[in-house]
């Protein structure tokens, strides 16, 4: 067994298809990618908690269809000008909005490839605008986070390559059985491990890792 002793390089996110981490909990939003433009119907929503892989997911589907990436929060009349396909992330933060929904009723009628990411389900989205209503239920929708262990353990070796640290999967395998069950813990721990094996010039390691674990 190897391990790596830490440098102070920046962590930096690879976020191409390959790099996605798929399991069962996030297979279909990932066919739901690989089969575009084959869609059933033209737009879509991708959601789930933070860290779960929605803007990735989605920034691999605008690289792919040429897509761009524009924010609900920006969402203004003028936003109308941008060309399809599009991206637009945090649908159900901004909700309702009486200016906002204008933009995306307008952008769902006009049929053209879309894809939107929200931490909740269309169903659970506010509106203010009656029509717009039955354009959520009408959207194609897919969850990308049941937490299973494999998928865990993907993010966190990912997340820990990410920060350039090469960490035995026995290791990472203990890790996420002592963790909560979310990407949001998965990720704050790895930052916290790397941090401390910065701190000490020492590798990550099952000790590490305990010592971590019993502070908290």
């Amino acid at each position: 067994m190897s391990f790596q002793i830490p440098l102070p390089l920046p962590a930096r996110a690879r976020l191409g298809r390959s790099e996605f981490i798929t399991g069962p909990g996030n297979a279909a939003a990932v066919a739901l990618i690989d089969t575009w433009p084959a869609w059933p119907a033209p737009a879509a929503v991708l959601y789930g908690p933070s860290g779960s892989g929605k803007s990735h997911l989605a920034g691999v589907w605008a690289e792919k269809s040429g897509a761009v990436i524009l924010y609900a929060s920006d969402l203004v009349p003028e936003t109308l000008t941008a060309p399809m396909p599009l991206v637009i992330e945090g649908v159900d933060e901004v909700l309702p909005s009486p200016e906002i929904e204008q933009v995306l009723f307008a952008f769902l009628e006009r049929g053209h490839s879309l894809i939107l990411t929200a931490h909740t389900p269309p169903s659970a989205w506010k509106n203010t605008i009656p029509d717009l209503r039955s354009r959520f239920d009408a959207l194609l929708a897919f969850p990308l986070w049941e937490p299973d262990d494999a998928l865990l353990q993907g993010l966190a070796k990912k997340l820990f390559a990410d920060r350039q640290l090469q960490v035995p999967d026995s290791v990472i395998a203990q890790m996420i059985r002592a963790l909560e069950r979310s990407p949001a813990a998965v990720r704050d721990f790895v930052a916290k491990a790397d941090e401390a094996a910065l701190a000490e010039k020492k590798p990550v390691t099952l000790g590490l890792i305990r010592s971590l674990l019993a502070k908290d």
